[in-house]
C-alpha cells in the first residue's frame, strides 16, 4: 500500500489495476472494524462497470392550451411584464424509490419529477419561463431529510422571490412559482452563463434533501453558446452538441456529469451521518446517480460539463491515461479562451466544462477512465497529497468504439467569451471571514440568523470583498444571484489561468486568502451567501444579503 494512503482511503477508493469489487470482497474483519466505529462497515460489494451512464430526461414545458390551476399572480415578482414568460412548467417534487447499482436495494429518494438527477431544464436567453415546484412529498420522512423544501437555481440571475432564500421553503401540499427571465446580468453579453443546476435550499436541511436527490441540470444557451454544432452563425462557438434525453444518446455529445458520494447500509440502502458537522463523506462515488458507470463514445469531441454536487467532497479529474483536454468554463461561465490542460479541480458546487477529443487516443485503446486523484479521508477538507493515477477513484468508464473517420464538425475556438468591463464605481471593502466558533461553522464570527440583515448592498455599486479563510478547513464559498471577478490569490494578482474568470463559487483552502469584485445589478431582496460544503452551510456559515435601491 503507498505510504501516503491510510487503510480508510484504500477501502474508499478503486484501484485501477483491481477495482470495487475485488477491494471490497478481501477486507478482513479487522479492516471493516478499522473503517468505521465497528458497527459501520461500509457500503456493500457494487462490481463496476455494469450499468450504461444514465441521463435525465429533458423538462417539457406544458403545451399552450394548458394552464396553470391556480393562475399565476404577477404582482409576486419582480418586473413579471416586462418578462413576460413565453413557456411554463409544472415540477413535481415526490417520493421515489430508486437504487444506485443493481445489487443495491431500492431506497427512498426525494426527486424532482421522479429523478435521480432531476429532469434537465434546456433554456434559452431571452425566453422568459415560468415554472410552479410543487411540494408532492409524504408529511414525514424516514431516517433523515425533511418533507419541506425550497428550490434554488444555482448561478441563476433571478429576483429574490425565484432565488430559492433558504427562509422560503413551503410544506407538502403547497406550491411555489419560480419566475426565471433568463436575461444577461446588466444586460450585457458578456454576463451569458451556461451550465447551471439547481437544488433544495431548505435552512438547515440542504445537505440532507440534496443528497436524498433533489438537484438536476439547468443548461442556458445564448448566440454564442447556441447548442449547435452545425450553427450557421459565424459567430457561434459551434462546440460539441446534443444533450441527451433519458435514454436517448445518440448523436449527444454534450454530456452533463454530477459527481456524488453516498454511503449505504449492509442491504445497500442509502444512509448519512447526519451528527457530523464537519461534512459528509460516502465510500461509493456516484456519477449521475450511479455507481461508476459506463458510456460509450466514438472517436470525435464530446463536450463534459462536470458538477460537483457534494456534499462535501473535493475533486480532481483527470483521464487515466495523462491525456490533455481543453478547459472551455470555469462554474457557468465560459472562460476568456480555453486552457489546455490534464486535470480541473473542484469543490463543492464548482462547474467546469471540458472537450475531450477522442480521436486522439490511440488505435489501439478500446477504454479509458474518468478519475479522481484527490485524496479525501475527512469532511471537512482535502488532503494536500495528490494520488497517484494507480490508486485514484475510477468514475467512469469509456467504451471507445472501434471505427475512425466519424464526421465532426464541432471546435474548440481559439477565443471564448471575454470578461466584462469592472465598471461599477467600488464604494467599500468588506471582509468575509469564514471560520468556527464553539463548534459551528461561522461568517465574521455569526451563525446564520434569518432575522438580521449582515450585508446590506446598494444596486448598481460595487465593493471588493476580502475573502479569508484559518484552520484546518475548506471551504467553498457561494454568493447567490450574480458572478465575481477574482482579483488577487493570496496576494498574487490573478491575469490567467482557470480563476480568471466570472465565478460563483470560490474554494478557500487552508490559510487561504483571496479578493473578488462584487456587484448586484437588477434585482432586489434577500440573497445568500454561505459555503457549499451543505453540512457547513446548515451549522450555520451562511449569511444574508439585503439588496436595496
Amino acid at each position: 500500500m503507498p505510504p501516503h494512503l491510510s487503510r480508510r482511503r484504500f477501502l474508499g477508493g478503486t484501484a485501477l489495476s483491481t477495482g470495487a469489487f475485488a477491494i471490497w470482497t478481501q477486507r478482513s474483519k479487522a479492516e471493516e472494524i478499522d473503517y468505521g466505529a465497528g458497527v459501520d462497515f461500509g457500503s456493500p460489494p457494487s462490481p463496476p462497470w455494469v450499468e450504461p451512464l444514465a441521463f435525465a430526461r429533458h423538462g417539457v414545458p406544458l403545451p399552450p392550451w394548458q394552464a396553470l390551476t391556480p393562475a399565476v399572480n404577477p404582482g409576486a415578482h419582480q418586473r413579471y411584464e416586462e418578462f413576460a414568460p413565453v413557456k411554463f412548467y409544472d415540477m413535481q417534487v415526490s417520493e421515489t424509490l430508486l437504487r444506485p447499482h443493481p445489487a443495491y436495494a431500492l431506497s427512498p429518494h426525494t426527486t424532482y419529477q421522479r429523478s435521480v438527477p432531476g429532469i434537465t431544464f434546456m433554456m434559452r436567453y431571452g425566453e422568459p419561463v415560468l415554472c410552479r415546484i410543487r411540494n408532492n412529498m409524504p408529511s414525514s420522512l424516514q431516517g433523515f431529510g425533511h418533507p419541506d423544501c425550497i428550490t434554488h437555481v444555482h448561478n441563476g440571475h433571478h429576483a429574490s422571490e425565484s432565488d430559492g432564500y433558504p427562509m422560503d421553503f413551503y410544506s407538502p401540499g403547497w406550491f411555489r412559482d419560480h419566475h426565471w427571465p433568463n436575461i444577461y446580468a446588466g444586460g450585457d453579453w458578456r454576463e451569458a452563463k451556461g451550465t447551471l443546476w439547481y437544488h433544495d435550499h431548505r435552512e438547515h436541511y440542504t445537505a440532507q434533501n440534496t443528497y436524498r436527490g433533489l438537484a438536476g441540470f439547468f443548461l442556458l444557451f445564448d448566440h454564442l453558446d447556441s447548442g449547435r454544432e452545425d450553427d450557421p452563425n459565424p459567430d457561434a462557438f459551434r462546440l460539441p452538441s446534443g444533450v441527451p434525453d433519458g435514454p436517448r444518446t445518440k448523436g449527444c455529445y454534450d454530456i452533463p456529469l454530477v459527481f456524488t458520494d453516498r454511503r449505504y447500509d449492509k442491504e445497500g440502502r442509502l444512509t448519512m451521518d447526519v451528527m457530523n458537522m464537519d461534512g459528509h463523506l460516502g465510500d461509493r462515488l456516484l456519477v449521475n446517480g450511479r455507481i461508476q458507470p459506463f458510456f460509450e463514445v466514438e472517436r470525435r469531441k464530446y463536450r463534459f460539463r462536470l458538477l460537483d454536487g457534494g456534499p462535501s467532497r473535493f475533486y480532481r479529474l483527470a483521464l487515466s491515461n495523462g491525456m490533455p483536454f481543453s478547459h472551455i468554463a470555469n462554474d457557468g461561465n465560459m472562460l476568456p479562451v480555453p486552457l489546455l490542460t490534464d486535470h480541473v479541480t473542484l469543490g463543492v458546487a464548482e462547474r467546469a466544462d471540458i472537450v475531450v477529443d477522442f480521436s486522439q487516443v490511440p488505435a489501439g485503446t478500446h477504454e479509458l477512465y474518468l478519475i479522481n486523484r484527490m485524496l479525501q479521508q475527512e469532511g471537512h477538507r482535502p488532503e494536500d497529497d495528490i494520488l497517484p493515477v494507480a490508486d485514484s477513484y475510477q468514475l467512469l468508464k469509456f467504451i471507445i468504439r472501434s471505427e475512425t473517420g466519424v464526421p465532426d464538425p464541432s471546435r474548440v475556438p481559439s477565443t471564448l467569451r471575454p470578461l466584462p468591463e469592472r465598471s461599477a464605481p467600488v464604494v467599500r471593502t468588506r471582509e468575509i471571514r469564514l471560520d468556527r466558533s464553539n463548534g459551528m461553522w461561522t461568517i465574521n464570527n455569526r451563525v446564520f440568523d434569518p432575522a438580521r440583515v449582515d450585508i446590506e448592498f446598494k444596486r448598481g455599486t460595487a465593493e471588493i470583498w476580502r475573502l479569508r479563510t484559518s484552520g484546518g478547513w475548506a471551504h467553498p464559498l457561494h454568493i447567490h444571484m450574480e458572478e465575481m471577478q477574482v482579483l488577487t490569490y493570496n496576494d498574487e494578482p490573478v491575469t490567467g489561468g482557470p480563476l480568471h474568470a466570472r465565478k460563483d463559487v470560490f474554494s478557500l483552502y487552508q490559510g487561504d486568502e483571496m479578493d473578488i469584485y462584487v456587484r448586484f445589478r437588477d434585482w432586489l431582496g434577500n440573497y445568500a451567501l454561505h459555503c457549499h460544503n451543505t453540512v457547513h452551510e446548515d451549522h450555520a456559515m451562511m449569511a444574508r444579503i439585503l439588496i436595496v435601491p
